[in-house]
């Protein structure tokens, strides 16, 4: 007869106290704070911005037209380039009878104010079909190249108590945190893989809050004269620092005084999930043909960062086909983009891949693709006594007590009995269809084990010969 698990008081772990088990009791001081990332210079000439003259004087005739802004300063600031490179350019523009000149602003304030000729409108027009993008000046190729490298994730140390902090919120194994600590550190493919329901998608989500550096992230670059937007509001996450271009009382603030880019912005490492929507197409760049400007592939958004594929090999794209595509990409650490111009370009492959799947990985992968995936870990259900400790940790949070003759029910008898086995998401599975009974019932929150009996009706369903079988919620 099975001996009866036996419940056990379990507090919340503190990150210390975890990393202390970790080590044996060693401790490892971490080294400081990281070193701070340098912000790229503002260049102060039409030369230093790596840009044709041409191309931004196309630039400074949309933004006049279609944005009827008239001075420099203004025109500097929505561009986000120094004052002198735009007065250089104006004053071009103006010798080629492209603008004229309007008058100062006020008496007071001697400062031009610029108007298209019937030249330059025409222009403007010419130009905004071509490109309809007036945002903040792009940034070169290759000074994009050279800062991502600079910032390169793989240079960023995560230290033990770094990455016990980023999964304290999970209840894991010691062990599993020992072996994700190299894969985190070297910022190489990550395959996490095993029975559904188990936490992978929750510990790739909490590995990217270890990562601490900010890095900096342009609003877009320049190929061939095409334009490829890279910062996503809905991607990155700008950071306090980034210096407004605007003062508090509404007037633009000089340029001159800055010495960093402000084409840039300071953001934490990103983190960026895709599921079973993804294919092949959006890893290549995505071309408007209204707009006509590109919008960065899902893998360049991620640059810096961590790229989660969750339910991998439930995709459009077949799995074999993918990782053929990003054959060479994980191996050197570059990926190869087109434009529409037909050039072929590098760009920087430079982030932490995380394959999430509970499809065997024989199954996903031949052996040379496996081989390129250089770290692999299962995640397994967990132990009775983590289940418990989980158990306990998701009624805290809800605010409820914990029952010993529930937890005692699910693990001496439900479990047992039904040989379904547990896993990480029941808990959080259980308290939820409890707590939705008592709203609906006008109850107090509270766990019964009627209440959870109810709930694991939900969680299980049987086929027409009867047997038992366990939902699981996707994404968990």
């Amino acid at each position: 007869m099975a001996r009866p698990f036996e419940l056990i008081e379990t507090t919340r772990t503190r990150p210390a106290d975890t990393l202390s088990e970790i080590e044996d009791g060693r401790l490892i001081p971490d080294e400081g704070p990281h070193a701070l990332i340098e912000s790229p210079v503002l260049p102060i000439t039409v030369e230093d911005t790596g840009l044709s003259a041409k191309f931004l004087g196309y630039m400074v005739l949309k933004v006049i037209h279609v944005l009827s802004l008239e001075t420099s300063p203004d025109i500097s600031a929505h561009l986000k380039l120094h004052q002198s490179v735009i007065d250089k350019v104006l004053t071009g523009l103006k010798q080629q009878s492209l603008l004229e000149i309007l008058g100062s602003v006020s008496a007071n304030v001697p400062i031009l104010r610029y108007g298209l000729t019937g030249a330059g409108r025409e222009a403007a027009i010419v130009a905004t079909k071509q490109c309809e993008y007036i945002g903040p000046a792009p940034v070169t190729l290759a000074s994009y190249q050279s800062q991502v490298a600079k910032q390169s994730i793989s240079k960023e140390r995560v230290t033990a108590q770094a990455l016990a902090g980023s999964l304290a919120h999970l209840v894991i194994p010691k062990q599993l945190i020992r072996r994700l600590g190299p894969a985190v550190n070297s910022a190489r493919a990550l395959l996490l893989y095993g029975p559904s329901g188990n936490g992978k998608t929750s510990i790739s989500e909490a590995i990217s809050r270890a990562f601490t550096q900010h890095i900096y992230i342009p609003y877009c670059i320049e190929v061939d004269g095409q334009i490829i937007k890279i910062f996503d509001p809905t991607v990155h996450s700008p950071v306090a620092g980034n210096p407004e271009l605007v003062g508090e009382s509404g007037e633009t603030v000089n340029l001159f005084k800055r010495k960093d880019d402000p084409r840039w912005v300071k953001c934490r490492r990103p983190r960026l999930a895709v599921g079973g929507e993804l294919t092949l197409d959006m890893l290549d760049l995505d071309f408007d043909p209204i707009s006509k400007f590109y919008e960065a592939p899902a893998q360049v958004k991620a640059t810096g960062g961590v790229f989660i594929i969750d339910d991998f090999g439930r995709q459009l794209v077949q799995p074999k086909d993918l990782l053929n595509r990003w054959i060479v990409p994980l191996e050197k650490r570059v990926d190869y983009l087109t434009v529409h111009t037909g050039m072929k370009f590098e760009m920087p492959f430079d982030q932490l891949v995380i394959f999430s799947t509970n499809i065997p990985p024989n199954e996903l992968m031949d052996a040379a693709q496996l081989r390129r995936v250089k770290y692999k870990l299962r995640i397994d259900p967990p132990q009775f006594s983590e289940y418990a400790k989980i158990f306990r940790r998701v009624c805290e949070e809800h605010a409820l007590d914990t029952p010993e003759g529930i937890l005692s029910y699910l693990l001496n008898d439900f479990y047992p009995k039904t040989g379904s086995g547990c896993a990480a998401f029941h808990p959080i599975f259980i308290v939820e269809h409890a707590m939705a009974t008592c709203r609906f019932e006008g109850m107090r929150p509270c766990l019964t084990l009627d209440l959870v009996k109810d709930a694991l009706a939900n969680l299980y369903i049987h086929d027409q010969d009867g047997e038992l079988g366990f939902q699981t919620p996707a994404g968990v």
